[in-house]
């Protein structure tokens, strides 16, 4: 057996990039008929996200714009060539990119879940001090702001103390 193709079905994320000649409910249908062309040669669709339009890292067909669209599916091995090719030649796709994906356990779902938790806690407590520190700074400004004004008789004592000096020029 060859270590290179496996037998049965793998899992893999398709992530593709439509061109920005396109509007977005048609890159959306688009992105349907990327999904029917999967669907037609045997990939069973586990998740499906639309990431709309994004700029483009560089300019690729003159299009420095483009939809993107990800999908994962379980497909078996011999019919992925077919689907590249298809997509390869299509002129509605820019660029596909199709990876292996390796499937997660429920045991790693939930330890990423829990990590995610921690780390929205954590952003959550860090701008709860940050609102703390802007409120005690704005606070604390005030105060020295008052403090800081000037009587205006004081302001035309030195005024008329400055145009009276003999020293002026």
């Amino acid at each position: 057996m060859s270590k290179t193709k496996t037998t049965g079905t793998t899992h893999y994320e398709i992530l593709f990039i439509i061109p920005n000649k396109f509007t977005d409910d048609e890159a959306k249908t688009l992105a349907g008929q990327v999904e029917k062309t999967l669907a037609d040669n045997g990939a069973q669709i586990t998740k499906r996200e639309y990431w709309g339009k994004k700029r483009l890292a560089y300019e690729i067909k003159h299009n420095a714009f483009g939809y993107y669209g990800l999908f994962e599916f379980d497909l078996e091995g011999a019919n992925l060539a077919k689907i590249d090719s298809v997509l390869r030649l299509s002129a509605n796709v820019l660029r596909h990119q199709i990876v292996v994906k390796k499937q997660k356990s429920e045991a790693e779902l939930a330890k990423e879940s829990k990590i995610r938790a921690k780390i929205d806690s954590k952003k959550a407590e860090a701008e709860k001090k940050q609102e703390e520190k802007a409120k005690n700074a704005s606070a604390s400004a005030e105060p020295k702001a008052k403090d800081q004004r000037v009587n205006l008789k004081d302001l035309d004592e030195k005024l008329e103390g400055i145009l009276n000096a003999d020293d002026l020029i």
